[in-house]
């Protein structure tokens, strides 16, 4: 490859379900491959196997990357030369190359029906082969170009008899390539199968549909998932036959993403109770929800920060990486080559070190946006995200800012008792009675002032503070959680600070 070429990466998804955190993180490093570069990034929508289409999923991965940062410079809703970018409006480009490939010997018309196929995985079953392919050793007894005479195969096409074309794999060749992240990877052509590269309804399948995809939008680096590896030696044939190997991008396989028992799936985040997908998915058909990271509470920071380094680090010690630092620091030569394994308990760590990173006015507006999900009206921002500084070293995921706040704008409905009650007398009653007398005439509402009130009652009515401290924070906001009791009560402010102390009185 010629290194004055322009690096041009893409991102191709199939649009059929929920955006998984491994695709995610395919963008990622298509993302800041491109931007290290100064290269372009594309999104392509890979729609050509319309069976398995899914109404709204395309929508949804352009919220997920867009929620993500990671917004691509050419795609369906940003178009640039190389369009169209959905697979399914460039239907007609891919035919010319399949009957190309027929025209030179390196393809051919398969017309067996799927009965007929059916048949061949029954006739050639083995003990050594139980699962027989349409391979070198088979085509030669099936109903296609090779085995009919011209006149009957051009009959058949005239009459519009139903055919794939497929790919005429070689006996015994050995293919190659350098693959960016694992060195030189080479295959034995003769274990690979006639892949499809035209179905019958005209659409190509993902292999023919990939190389001319690559080519026409001068593609010049192919990141995707170690699963694809399998299929290389038919696209490089492919390169190989129709544009030439030096036209073809450099390719990278990603590692997998590991769960606690091999390759992460929903299933395994259904059963331990973490989320697999970037954002909220519910299929159209059965209404099921799959929760998304951004639901569950976590920052697109820390989220794009934790895909990061799931099978990739700069060989230093640093765990935190805003986006501008992954850009400079990351090099495809650093990505492993093995399976890196999913911790959520660490994902949330970064969450957390990411919620303490951020400045209050950053976060105040998501946790806003928490709050209003709950009911909860927020009129002054200035305060908002002076609770958001008291509060942030407390919390783990945006949702507990919830919790953590919620009691600063509406007064908590349940007080836990049970936790005053045991070693409640009618001393502290009378302590508290007092400290509201006290509260009542204070006329400097200010924490330091309210703690040193506080105390010296305690100690004219022979009370340790740490016997009534935790009785005043349960009356404040219902449990025993919360910054520093006495900066909730300035917060607060001396009528709702009294009336939440008679409240619990009350209820006692």
């Amino acid at each position: 490859m010629s290194t004055d070429k322009k690096v041009r990466v893409r991102f191709a998804p199939s649009p059929t379900g929920g955006l998984h955190l491994g695709g995610v993180r395919t963008v990622l490093y298509n993302y800041l491959f491109a931007r290290q570069h100064g290269g372009d990034f594309i999104l392509r929508i890979e729609d050509t196997d319309q069976t398995r289409f899914v109404a709204g999923a395309e929508d949804y991965i352009f919220q997920c990357l867009a929620w993500a940062g990671l917004e691509p410079d050419e795609s369906v809703k940003r178009e640039g030369d190389y369009g169209p970018y959905r697979q399914s409006e460039r239907k007609e480009l891919y035919r010319a190359y399949a009957e190309q490939l027929v025209e030179n010997g390196q393809a051919y018309y398969a017309f067996d029906t799927p009965e007929e196929l059916e048949q061949m995985r029954q006739d050639f079953k083995t003990e050594q082969n139980p699962s027989p392919q349409y391979d070198h050793q088979v085509r030669d007894k099936m109903r296609n170009s090779l085995t009919l005479s011209k006149e009957e195969t051009d009959r058949l096409l005239k009459e519009n008899t139903r055919h794939v074309i497929r790919i005429k794999m070689p006996e015994h060749e050995s293919v190659g390539f350098t693959d960016m992240i694992r060195g030189e990877v080479s295959f034995n052509t003769a274990l690979v199968d006639d892949k499809v590269l035209l179905k019958a309804d005209g659409m190509p399948t993902y292999h023919l549909a990939v190389v001319v995809d690559d080519y026409l939008m001068k593609i010049s680096h192919a990141f995707r998932g170690e699963e694809w590896l399998p299929s290389a030696p038919v696209h490089i044939l492919l390169w190989k036959y129709l544009f030439g190997l030096e036209n073809m991008p450099q390719w990278a396989h990603f590692p997998l993403i590991l769960g606690p028992n091999g390759k992460l799936s929903k299933r395994d985040g259904a059963k331990y109770g973490f989320p697999v997908f970037a954002m909220n998915w519910t299929d159209p058909k059965t209404g099921e929800l799959t929760e998304g990271f951004k639901e569950k509470g976590f920052l697109p920071e820390a989220f794009i920060n934790l895909l990061a380094v799931l099978g990739w680090n700069d060989g230093t010690e640093q765990e935190l990486f805003s986006l501008d630092e992954l850009i400079t620091r990351f090099s495809i030569d650093r990505v492993h080559s093995s399976g890196a394994k999913f911790d959520y308990e660490k994902a949330k760590w970064y969450n957390h070190e990411w919620i303490k990173k951020l400045a209050p006015e950053d976060l105040a507006g998501r946790v806003k946006e928490v709050l209003t999900a709950k009911d909860i009206a927020v009129s002054d921002d200035r305060l908002l995200q002076k609770i958001v500084e008291m509060v942030k070293d407390r919390t783990t995921l945006l949702t507990d800012f919830y919790e953590q706040t919620a009691y600063f704008f509406k007064t908590p409905e349940n007080i836990d008792i049970t936790a005053i009650q045991p070693k409640w007398n009618e001393a502290k009653q009378l302590f508290f009675t007092e400290v509201i007398r006290n509260y009542e005439l204070s006329g400097d509402w200010k924490a330091e002032t309210l703690e040193n009130n506080f105390k010296e009652i305690a100690a004219a009515n022979q009370l340790k503070p740490g016997e009534v401290m935790l009785p005043l924070r349960i009356m404040l906001v219902g449990g025993k959680f919360g910054p520093h009791v006495f900066d909730i009560a300035e917060i607060l402010g001396k009528e709702e600070t009294i009336k939440r102390i008679q409240h619990t009185l009350g209820l006692i």
